[in-house]
């Protein structure tokens, strides 16, 4: 008998329940049954691909544009690429709205993704979206079933 590995195939999406800056986990409402969520494309996932290429192409230009120097990118461009990753690795939020002072609206899509994850302010859920996806754990069968 042999163990058919592609019963550990993760899946291409998983959704990350926030926390806030203390380490608790967020809920929209005062009952605590609306859990505020971004459901992410993890490592497994095509979208985590293009983000990985992208990655790599852009080390590959700082170099190039350095004379083959390794050159870390400048805070704000760091910043930026962060925002740029991890809203194309952002499928939707759940129970979440971002609505800047005087707007008529709230931001939504993939504009709401890049204002919440270039927002320094909101650097707590940046971190947490990273590290989420990073983790191929959080995307098997197991810790879906969780």
């Amino acid at each position: 008998m042999k163990f058919n590995i592609a019963l550990l195939a993760v899946a291409s999406t998983a959704a990350l329940h926030l926390k806030n800056p203390a380490g608790e986990l967020l809920f929209a409402d005062a009952e605590r049954t609306l859990p505020v969520r971004i459901h992410l494309h993890g490592p497994g996932s095509k979208a985590f691909g293009v983000v990985e290429s992208r990655q790599s192409a852009r080390t590959l230009k700082r170099m190039q544009d350095n004379d083959g120097k390794i050159t870390a990118a400048t805070p704000e461009e760091r910043l930026a690429e962060t925002a740029e990753d991890l809203a194309a690795l952002t499928a939707s939020f759940e129970n979440f709205e971002y609505q800047p002072e005087g707007a008529a609206e709230p931001v939504t899509g993939e504009d709401l993704a890049r204002i919440v994850y270039s927002n320094q302010g909101l650097g707590f859920i940046t971190r947490q979206v990273a590290k989420y996806v990073g983790d191929w754990g959080n995307f098997s069968a197991a810790s879906k079933a969780a």
